[in-house]
């Protein structure tokens, strides 16, 4: 009878093995699903909240700061604007964008919105005033400016914004409350 107790027992545990191979070879998909399923569309607020600390903490420094801006060329068109226009300007989307990145509220305008005013900062502010080779110009790929620029900073922030840029604001959006909305109208 032991023989017989001992063979079932040897024969569920060769049974267990696969069974156990095969539920750890499923469980990344079945997880994968599960987030696709209960939690796709939420990673945006985490770019978009991270945008609008950081674009919003240099707005209010901008708001409470002076005009620094006289010191600056701006690239073309921007150039053509005058300088308090300009403060202003940047002023008022660095402490509007935030707020409605965090609302995500027209996500994809004030992404782009901000976009260009990256870019015009990266020009004026952060890009290396003289380079003559490609080692010059990496060196200008840091947080502190030791003489050869900053961009690093500003380049990721372009990264996170063409991210909200194409794929929207998210589920915890108010974009997402006002579109099936709109397609009444």
């Amino acid at each position: 009878m032991n023989d017989l107790v001992k063979s079932a027992q040897n024969s569920c545990t060769a049974c267990l093995i696969p069974a156990c191979i095969e539920q750890i070879c499923t469980t990344p998909g079945q997880l994968s699903r599960w987030f696709d399923h209960n939690l796709h569309g939420l990673a945006p607020i985490f770019p978009r909240v991270l945008l609008a600390y950081e674009f919003g903490e240099a707005g209010l420094e901008k708001l409470h700061g002076d005009n620094w801006f006289a010191d600056l060329s701006f690239p073309f068109p921007f150039s053509l604007l005058p300088t308090d226009f300009s403060w202003t300007l940047a002023t008022g989307l660095e402490i509007i964008a935030p707020i409605a990145l965090i609302l995500g509220f027209m996500t994809r305008f004030f992404s782009a919105a901000l976009m260009v005013l990256t870019v015009v900062a990266i020009a004026a502010v952060h890009w290396p005033a003289e380079w003559h080779t490609l080692a010059e110009l990496w060196k200008g790929y840091a947080i502190t400016d030791q003489g050869y620029g900053n961009y690093k900073l500003p380049l990721g922030y372009l990264f996170m914004l063409s991210s909200l840029l194409l794929s929207g604001s998210g589920r915890l959006a108010v974009d997402v409350w006002l579109k099936p909305r709109a397609s009444l109208i």
